[in-house]
């Protein structure tokens, strides 16, 4: 398959396209630039939106005020309404790409690590290849839908594509808005997809490619779940 032909049968063939790239996972280059790209773009859409939303929270925030100072938490807000010239574009186009690219180096780590409790097959640069095409379901589809919701609400808090849709009034702090954010229409899609890939990498049936890959879901909710409750009792 040519690059243009894996990419859209990620969305319309992933059986086929994921053994395809399991089979044959060079060159990776052209996919890592485009799942990188996309990122930076989105970060760098959304950037003066959540400074926004971010800024509104943090003014209101009282225990946050008295656990850093007022002259620390005053400090902050100043720094917050008066950016840095091209901080958000630092942030956006590089310092959220490097970030991408670490976590989708050690994601791959940890599916290797998961696919040799039930095979001895596979290798490191195949799961890297079929997990970053597959991440083009998040990254291209997923943030395209959610890139059009910050633009027509001028804001990112409480725009998903999770099923914290259910709960359109719940606080973004509550338990249950956590729960639900977590639960994305678009990651379930794109770890279905993967599952193929793994499948096809490890030798195991479809059916044990996509226990493991939503499985690994399962492991990454549960780790942002942590995260979000530790951020949650840091900000009072």
């Amino acid at each position: 398959m040519t690059f243009p032909s894996r990419i859209q049968g990620v969305f319309f063939n992933p059986a086929a396209t994921m053994t395809d790239i399991a089979q044959r996972p060079k060159p990776i280059a052209a996919i890592l630039i485009l799942v990188l790209a996309l990122t930076a773009v989105f970060s760098f859409v959304a950037a003066p939106y959540a400074a926004k939303d971010g800024l509104e929270i943090l003014k209101d925030n009282v225990k946050m005020k008295e656990r850093l100072g007022a002259e620390r938490f005053d400090k902050m807000i100043a720094n917050m309404e008066n950016p840095k010239p091209g901080a958000a574009a630092i942030r956006s186009f590089l310092v959220s790409p490097v970030f991408t690219a670490v976590i989708f180096a050690i994601q791959a780590l940890f599916l290797l690590i998961l696919g040799r409790m039930v095979s001895s097959e596979g290798a490191y640069l195949p799961i890297l290849s079929v997990l970053l095409y597959a991440s083009l379901v998040n990254g291209l589809m997923g943030n395209a839908v959610r890139t059009f919701l910050i633009l027509s609400r001028k804001s990112v808090m409480q725009t998903t594509t999770s099923l914290a849709l259910l709960a359109p009034t719940a606080d973004i702090t509550s338990t249950a808005y956590i729960l639900l954010s977590q639960i994305d229409l678009f990651q379930l899609w794109m770890f279905g997809v993967l599952g193929y890939g793994l499948s096809a990498i490890f030798k195991i049936p479809v059916k044990k490619g996509l226990i493991l890959s939503y499985a690994f879901w399962a492991l990454k909710v549960g780790f942002s779940i942590a995260l979000s409750f530790l951020g949650k009792s840091f900000m009072g």
